[in-house]
């Protein structure tokens, strides 16, 4: 039985803009209604997951700076894991060399971010790994913007000691992702589900790949799994 929901934001429960699907928005405040936990997970800023948990409807619960970051619920503390001065030291590389080449690298809001970095794809992604070498420094891409993470860290990783402080097994979880920066999410749930945009690496790992593309594909998964939800209330399940 699943028992909650983790999931991806850009390019998941967004359209091709990057505008939250509205019937995503449904789909997750139904699931909401019902008792189950949702979990949004994201490369983006706790600031910006803890006001898109409340827009949305949410129990506050997310991950984020691609694994660096959680929090359970509202009125906790954020958990942090990484170490940014690594990544501040790989930027300064890349700054340096992209300067030689009258390119300026555009950050992402560094002052609100814990354990990661993240600038604009102005630059090639595979060109950034190739300058930093041996940094200690990992290059994410996930198609909106380009961070640095210390190894170790990701979206996986977050998930098992997220799971653990809620209670509630890995197993239990429906995983929706469409990034590679998904992909050790979607292989710790209980069910790992590709939308249809998803890169192919991520679709390679998911237990099954919809139909639709971004926030469509999203609720499609919802509705192919909402009847092997276990809700806390014992109430019927979702009624999508």
């Amino acid at each position: 039985m699943l028992k909650a929901l983790i999931c991806d934001v850009d390019g998941t429960i967004t359209d091709p803009q990057r505008r939250v699907h509205t019937l995503a928005i449904e789909a997750i405040r139904d699931l909401v209604s019902h008792g189950v936990e949702v979990v949004l997970a994201s490369g983006n800023t706790a600031c910006f997951m803890d006001a898109l948990c409340r827009a949305i409807g949410t129990s506050g619960t997310f991950i984020a700076e691609n694994g660096g970051v959680y929090r359970i619920g509202y009125d906790t503390p954020l958990h942090i894991d990484g170490d940014q001065s690594l990544c501040w030291e790989a930027f300064r590389i890349l700054d340096a060399y992209y300067h030689t080449k009258g390119v300026t690298l555009q950050l992402y809001s560094d002052r609100y971010r814990f354990t990661d970095l993240a600038f604009a794809r102005t630059v090639p992604a595979d060109e950034v790994r190739g300058v930093l070498g041996g940094s200690p420094v990992k290059v994410i891409d996930t198609g909106y913007a380009i961070h640095l993470q210390v190894p170790g860290v990701n979206k996986g990783t977050a998930f098992e000691r997220l799971a653990a402080d809620l209670g509630i097994g890995m197993g239990e979880f429906l995983a929706v992702g469409d990034s590679m920066n998904d992909i050790e999410m979607l292989e710790r749930a209980g069910k790992g589900v590709a939308v249809a945009n998803a890169h192919l690496a991520t679709r390679n790992v998911a237990d099954w790949v919809t139909e639709g593309k971004y926030g469509e594909g999203f609720v499609e998964a919802i509705k192919k799994y909402h009847s092997i939800f276990s809700t806390s209330t014992g109430q019927p399940q979702c009624n999508l």
